[in-house]
This record gives structure tokens, C-alpha cells and sequence, in this order.
């Protein structure tokens, strides 16, 4: 069973506060410093470091959290399965997704694995590249489909896909031919929240060139893909997504594909799970089954 005192430690690295991890936990917060201060005895090593109010983890907290975030996955997943196979329930399988990832890459392989895998059911989980790795490192999900950046030394991770970022406009709105990233500048951007995969990976694009989201005559920030495409394929300006997001919409003639200059914008879908997980094995194996 989990220790009281892990679980306070793993909710201060969630929070890096201890005001709202003692919130969280219902408990005072001289009980989260007595935990902390606990186990920095038990492991003789500081494990948060204080600059004025801001928390961070130390080197030591890092370690320390990568390996207990995985031990308190791993027991929440080993609780379930022991249930499962006395109760003959079905398996739980808790996956998350960033919305592209989500919606217009895994969804299809994933419904396929489900119809030859009954024993299992899937609860599925859409958000943020950060908010789903936040969630794993909770134990709340065990593995995510993410397209954002992210820090790779506390997970085992696998490229699923390379997808390319292009850049779409309505119908003969842009003349045929390739196009310089300067030549959009005069128009209106479309563009994700501030958090979203796709926002990250065209922000850093635009840096190696120079450029800025700033660099755009307007900028209009949307968090519906479908609404983005709407205005897009209406004329209203240009926007920037994962080909597989609209792909049939390209097909169908409602968004056309502007052609750019230079290398194109590629990215991968990373599957994303726990390092030394004692279910690593079970999670590579889904991976297997559901690669393109």
C-alpha cells in the first residue's frame, strides 16, 4: 500500500505548493511539511529547493518522484487487475490523447484494437500535452498519444507517427505555387490555445525563421479545430494543421493546401507511458498492436 507520506510528496511535485497540496489531501499543512521532512531523513538528500516563493524540485526530488510516480501507477493498475480476474470484470485501460492525436490518428486503430480485445475496456482522456503528462506522472492514465514537446528522461516513450503541419486556406484564396512564410503575413491567423501541441510545434517553426505568431497582421485564437476550419474554408484567413486533421476536408475541396518554401513542418506523435513500469511489457505490447 502506498505510504501516506509518498502520496504527499507526489501531490507537492503536482502542486509545487504546499498550501494546495495540503487542500488537495485534506490535510493541515504542517502535516505536508512533517512528510516532506520525513523523507528527507528516511533518504538523506534535500528534495525541494525555495527561491523566495517559487518551489522547484532538486536533482534528488527529481529522481525520487520519477521512481515513485511509476510505484504508485503501477500499484493502482496491479489493484485493478487483481480485481478483474477475481471479479471477471473486464480490464481497465486508461488512455489520453492531445486533440489531433486524438481524434484524427488514433481513434480508428484504437476502436479496432478494442473490437478484437472485449476483455478490455478503454477510458479515454483528451487534453493538453502537459495535462496528460501530469496525469501519468498522477497515475491517473496509464500511457497518452501526445504531439507537443515535452521532457523525455521520466518516460519510456515510441515515435507512433511523423505527421506533416500544413498551412490552409479556402478554395482560391491563394494562387497555385509555392509561397514564402512572408507572403502570409498580411493575413488573419487562426490558431490554438496557448498550451496545444500544434500551437508549440508551429510557434517553434516560425522561430527558425525569424518569425513570430506576432509577425501576422491579426492572430484569432481558437480552441475548435472544427470552428477554425469553418472560418478558414469561408475565406476569413489561414491556419495551420496537422495534415491528417484535414485531410478530408482537402479532399472534399472545402480547404485548399498552401505551398511553402523550404523544409516542411513535421512532428511526431509520441506514446507516452511510465519509465520501469512493471506493465511495460503490456503497454508495448498495445503499442504494437495499434502502430500504422
Amino acid at each position: 500500500m502506498q505510504d501516506s507520506r509518498v502520496r504527499t510528496f507526489l501531490e507537492v511535485c503536482r502542486t509545487m505548493n504546499y498550501t494546495r497540496a495540503a487542500e488537495a489531501l485534506h490535510i493541515t499543512q504542517p502535516a505536508v511539511s512533517q512528510h516532506i521532512a520525513f523523507l528527507e531523513r528516511e533518504y538523506d538528500a534535500q528534495l525541494f529547493r525555495r527561491d523566495g516563493k517559487r518551489l522547484s524540485l532538486t536533482p534528488a526530488g527529481m529522481m525520487l518522484r520519477n521512481a515513485l510516480s511509476t510505484m504508485a501507477h503501477d500499484e493502482t493498475l496491479l489493484r485493478e487487475r487483481v480485481s478483474a480476474l477475481a471479479s471477471g470484470t473486464r480490464i481497465e485501460l486508461r488512455i489520453g490523447m492531445t486533440l489531433t492525436a486524438g481524434e484524427y490518428i488514433v481513434a480508428a486503430p484504437l476502436a479496432a484494437y478494442l473490437a478484437e480485445h472485449p476483455e478490455v475496456r478503454a477510458t479515454v482522456r483528451s487534453a493538453s500535452t502537459q495535462e496528460l503528462l501530469e496525469a501519468l506522472d498522477a497515475g491517473t492514465l496509464d500511457c497518452a498519444f501526445v504531439e507537443g514537446y515535452f521532457d523525455k528522461e521520466p518516460y519510456e516513450w515510441d515515435t507512433y507517427c511523423t505527421e506533416r503541419l500544413v498551412c490552409v486556406c479556402a478554395p482560391g484564396r491563394m494562387p497555385r505555387g509555392q509561397r514564402s512564410f512572408e507572403e502570409l503575413l498580411g493575413m488573419q491567423l487562426f490558431i490554438r490555445e496557448k498550451g496545444s501541441g500544434t500551437r508549440e510545434v508551429l510557434e517553434r517553426a516560425l522561430a527558425t525563421r525569424n518569425l513570430s505568431l506576432s509577425s501576422f497582421a491579426d492572430t484569432c485564437q481558437i480552441d475548435s479545430l472544427d470552428i477554425i476550419k469553418v472560418f478558414v474554408s469561408e475565406g476569413l484567413g489561414i491556419s495551420f494543421m496537422y495534415e491528417a486533421a484535414v485531410e478530408r476536408e482537402i479532399e472534399e475541396g472545402a480547404l485548399q493546401v498552401v505551398s511553402l518554401q523550404g523544409a516542411p513542418i513535421q512532428h511526431d506523435i509520441s506514446f507516452v507511458r511510465l519509465r520501469n513500469s512493471v506493465f511495460t511489457s503490456e503497454l508495448s505490447r498495445l503499442f504494437a498492436e495499434l502502430a500504422l
